[in-house]
């Protein structure tokens, strides 16, 4: 998630975890590295980064309990190197998923852990999601902490192809200037059009952001 300028959201992880595809009982660990971190069409750190996560998906229910994160290579223009832990629970129901995340993004000013206040590090955001066939939809709203003035999203995505190994999908996806775009403007708009096709373990996404009229491309290979 972005804040200070940020999936699977989690673009690429969250909105990918929230497929709808049945996930294994019992503990699951993994990463992902990435060429550049972007999230809903706003990079986030300016390096190539290291996306671990950890997660326990509970017998008989499919609830999900897990944990995400993104922590830059390199540190980005001077800055320090961008840092996001979230701790996520999903609640599948059919084709329908209800998430709860909360993004911690530590600032050199505050890097409190659990600091809900209007301008802590934490973001607590509710999602839903639908994913049948081809067709996947997200909605996504802040609803505490440093929420943005309770900062929304949409998302919807179509895959198109489906060969040899290969899938491609499309998306593209609308939110509040205030979290997507600062310094923008203030509104809703389109921020994050893009394609991702994906072979096994490794996925290239480009990403486009009408609204900044930025791009990027960007490469992940999961393990």
């Amino acid at each position: 998630m972005k804040k200070t300028a940020k999936l699977l959201s989690l673009a690429v992880a969250l909105f990918a975890g929230l497929s709808g595809t049945a996930q294994a009982e019992g503990f699951k660990i993994g990463a992902d590295i990435v060429s550049s971190y972007v999230w809903r069409g706003t990079e986030a750190g300016n390096s190539p980064a290291i996306q671990p996560a950890l997660s326990y998906t509970c017998p008989n229910t499919g609830l999900v309990v897990g944990a995400w994160g993104s922590y830059a290579v390199s540190e980005s223009d001077g800055n320090s190197r961008y840092q996001e832990t979230d701790l996520y629970v999903t609640i599948p129901a059919g084709p329908f998923s209800l998430t709860v995340t909360d993004y911690y993004i530590p600032v050199p000013d505050n890097n409190r852990t659990f600091d809900f206040s209007s301008d802590g590090p934490n973001t607590i955001e509710v999602c839903g999601s639908y994913a049948k066939d081809n067709l996947s939809l997200l909605a996504a709203i802040n609803v505490a902490g440093n929420d943005y003035d309770n900062a929304k999203y949409f998302e919807a995505g179509y895959k198109f192809y489906d060969k040899d190994k290969y899938t491609a999908k499309a998306f593209v996806g609308a939110g509040d200037e205030l979290q997507y775009a600062p310094g923008q403007g203030t509104g809703f708009n389109v921020v994050n059009v893009g394609i991702t096709v994906t072979k096994e373990s490794y996925s290239a996404s480009y990403v486009y952001n009408p609204d900044t009229e930025k791009s990027n491309l960007v490469f992940m290979a999961s393990f």
